[in-house]
């Protein structure tokens, strides 16, 4: 049984941060961490972003939940009043996150009508206070997720100056967006494309701040591209590249850690999440929250249009269980099947 006690979590998130899937909203919930790990069992695995606010004055236990295997796995958080991100963090603790990081990068309105996220990069020694908080909070990694800058800032000097006072604060690790987040003018869609990629600034950035773990994210889609960044960083985090071409993952372990361990394939992976689904049906979950990440499973081979179309449109059924997905893997495996014979 893996050891996920503070001391452990440290040494294994250290070593799983060399490649993590990012925290994305409305996505990388408990079903899709739970496909993610079925393909990847040493990566980094991130909750979406929950509100301090939520965790405190809600069901922590609900918004908390995960499985033991998605371990190892960290919590993003969402805040800016230092006592209630402490409160958050201890809730964390408890519940056995490998590491609670602190979002500084999302752009979007509701974000920055509740004083957290990217516009949180005009305030360091702000950002520095729940740090500290979060901190004394836990004896987990306390780490903050950023963008390059917002707005009008200089990415030079007001990225050097909230590095480092977020080094100051004690923080064990940086993952940078490595582009502006625009607060007025542009949608959260919009910040993700939009401004222009800098990784050398997030390259001389890891230079200064060396040997804190800095780790890059934006605008990587390949595992090539991920493989040529940690030349210049500690890291590389892929987001919506790994969800949307998911088996994507099941190379990571052996390129990116050095495992010798087999590589999961596709109908391994459907089988499980077949598993899976019928347990999660047995709680009251609908197989479509389940199927709705596995779309991009079989992309790139023939048959996957029609796998797309069975788990995205049967899955929804109210009656909908397992022999969806058979029918999903059947779909590609029958164009095999053909060549064969």
């Amino acid at each position: 049984m893996t050891d996920h006690s503070p001391g452990a979590s440290v040494d294994l998130v250290g070593q799983a941060r060399r490649f993590s899937v990012a925290p994305m909203m409305d996505w990388t919930d408990r079903h899709c961490r739970y496909l993610h790990r079925l393909l990847t069992r040493e990566a980094l695995l991130f909750t979406e972003m929950v509100t301090s606010a939520a965790v405190v004055h809600g069901d922590w236990q609900r918004h908390l939940r995960f499985d033991p295997v998605e371990q190892p796995l960290a919590l993003q958080l969402g805040g800016s009043d230092p006592a209630e991100l402490a409160a958050a963090t201890r809730l964390a603790d408890q519940a056995g996150f490998a590491e609670i990081n602190l979002n500084v990068g999302c752009p979007s309105d509701r974000v920055q009508s509740g004083r957290f996220g990217a516009c949180l990069m005009a305030e360091p020694e702000l950002v520095a206070e729940c740090v500290r908080a979060m901190r004394e909070a836990t004896s987990r990694p306390v780490t903050v997720k950023c963008r390059i800058g917002i707005d009008d800032q200089d990415t030079e000097e007001s990225l050097d100056l909230f590095a480092e006072t977020m080094l100051a604060a004690g923080v064990a690790a940086l993952y940078v967006h490595a582009r502006k987040a625009w607060l007025k003018g542009l949608s959260p869609k919009e910040n993700r494309t939009i401004p222009p990629l800098d990784y050398p600034r997030v390259y001389r950035l890891r230079q200064r701040l060396a040997p804190l773990p800095l780790l890059i994210n934006g605008g990587i889609d390949t595992l090539e591209a991920a493989e040529a960044h940690l030349a210049h960083t500690d890291g590389v985090m892929l987001g919506r590249a790994a969800y949307h071409n998911p088996m994507l993952l099941a190379e990571v372990d052996g390129r990116f850690f050095g495992s010798e361990h087999k590589a999961p394939s596709l109908e391994g992976v459907m089988h499980a999440m077949a598993d899976y689904a019928e347990r999660q049906r047995a709680e009251g979950v609908r197989l479509n929250n389940v199927a709705r990440h596995m779309l991009g499973l079989a992309n790139g081979l023939p048959g996957a249009r029609q796998f797309r179309q069975i788990l995205s449109v049967d899955a929804c059924k109210p009656d909908a269980d397992a022999r969806v997905m058979f029918r999903a893997l059947e779909a590609v495996q029958r164009p095999r099947l053909a060549e064969a014979s």
